[in-house]
């Protein structure tokens, strides 16, 4: 008898335990739900995803993906903009739900950070300036100096890659990509490394400005929106990626992905295992 109530208090506590582990489990979702808001951190200088146009109005992909992923989940979206280098430590802080960005899936984040469903490739490609015959293909840029944004997977590509070619690469961190853009402009440095999407779009709006190096010398990549991994923030990353399943299979990401872009991608519904 002593033994079968020691049982049923023991399986009490463990239920006990448990409802409030489950009810914590699901604070993120019916946080974001019953304030009727998602929270999403980004930086403003990583066209054509995020920017701040003419207008000083702030556009880009990610704002259109977002207003379609707050349509399902029946919230409006909140936004908070940050230099790149202090977007994770922001989200790890609470300061947010979601990251924007978005980033370059890789191994070493992976590892940290959930990713959600693709929203582009981001392998990494060369920008140079219009008029430089000097740079043809990426192994030019071999005892050139190259620009990149800081913290980015992007600089971390580039800087291996120069330890392949014959002359070291000397590479130039910026706050953000409108930066290095600047000083390429101007022939601070000779060329800037960043995804073939970002740099094939400044090189549309000024072709005489720059020019594409092709072909990519990056590994093949994806970009994604990214969360942590921590147990009470899964229930809202579920619904969004369920959010973004949807609106790739109904051809809104193709039709954002089109006007951003001038161009498709085949992304996977399910962030795949990084090469690097």
């Amino acid at each position: 008898m002593k033994k079968r109530t020691l049982l049923q208090a023991t399986l009490g506590l463990a239920l006990m335990l448990s409802l409030p582990q489950a009810a914590h489990a699901e604070d993120a979702l019916a946080r974001v739900k019953a304030a009727g808001v998602l929270k999403v951190g980004t930086e403003t200088a990583f066209a054509p995803f995020d920017f701040i146009d003419e207008a000083g109005e702030h556009v880009g992909l990610n704002v259109d993906a977002f207003e379609e992923i707050g349509k399902e989940l029946g919230v409006k979206i909140e936004w908070t903009e940050l230099p790149w280098d202090g977007v994770f430590p922001a989200l790890e802080a609470g300061q947010f739900d979601i990251v924007a960005g978005p980033a370059t899936i890789t191994k070493a984040r992976t590892e940290r950070y959930r990713f959600l469903s693709p929203v582009a490739e981001a392998t990494v490609a060369i920008l140079k300036g219009a008029k430089d015959e000097t740079i043809q293909k990426p192994e030019d840029i071999a005892g050139k100096v190259v620009g990149a944004g800081k913290a980015t997977s992007q600089l971390a590509q580039v800087q291996a890659f120069g330890k392949t070619l014959p002359q070291p690469v000397e590479t130039r961190e910026y706050p953000g990509f409108n930066e290095a853009y600047a000083d390429l402009a101007t022939g601070r440095i000779a060329a800037v490394a960043n995804s073939l999407p970002n740099i094939a779009y400044v090189a549309s709006k000024q072709p005489d400005t720059f020019a594409v190096v092709e072909p990519a010398f990056g590994q093949k990549s994806y970009f994604g929106f990214i969360g942590t991994k921590k147990a009470d923030d899964q229930p809202l990353l579920d619904a969004v990626q369920a959010a973004l399943v949807k609106i790739k299979g109904d051809g809104r990401m193709k039709t954002l992905q089109e006007k951003w872009f001038g161009t498709s991608f085949d992304t996977p519904d399910v962030a795949p295992e990084p090469a690097f």
